[in-house]
């Protein structure tokens, strides 16, 4: 399923608020992004039509498989670029910047390869410490 880049910032936003937190509400999203009460409210009620979020009675915000799924290969995208380019010498705001944006238009076969290439190096890297 292909979803549009904000809705996949909002998962990636879920997943990771709910990482430090049991509980997530709109109003966590909001203040995260930066964003309005009632646009995140609209998106919510968007990725609630979907099935890609769940919202109990109090307002709780919660991912639902096929959620959660979309919102954790956004995020390993962020991790590994961000990464990445910190490696390669980027400042870290910058690197973090940019591994948003790409994170959302980079292809699976290149995303696969990226990460392809890190995992090998990695390899290499501690095969010569060892």
């Amino acid at each position: 399923m292909k979803i549009h880049e904000s809705a996949e910032n909002y998962l990636e936003t879920i997943l990771v608020l709910n990482q430090n937190s049991a509980s997530v509400r709109s109003i966590d999203i909001a203040n995260e992004l930066d964003f309005t009460k009632p646009s995140v409210s609209v998106a919510m009620k968007n990725l609630r039509a979907e099935g890609l979020i769940e919202i109990d009675s109090e307002g709780y915000i919660k991912l639902t498989e096929s959620g959660k799924k979309i919102a954790e290969s956004i995020y390993e995208r962020h991790i590994l670029i961000s990464d990445w380019l910190i490696y390669l010498g980027v400042d870290k705001k910058t690197a973090v910047t940019d591994a948003c944006k790409m994170e959302h238009d980079i292809s699976e076969q290149s995303f696969i390869a990226i990460k392809k290439h890190i995992e090998n190096w990695k390899k290499d890297i501690y095969k010569l410490k060892a």
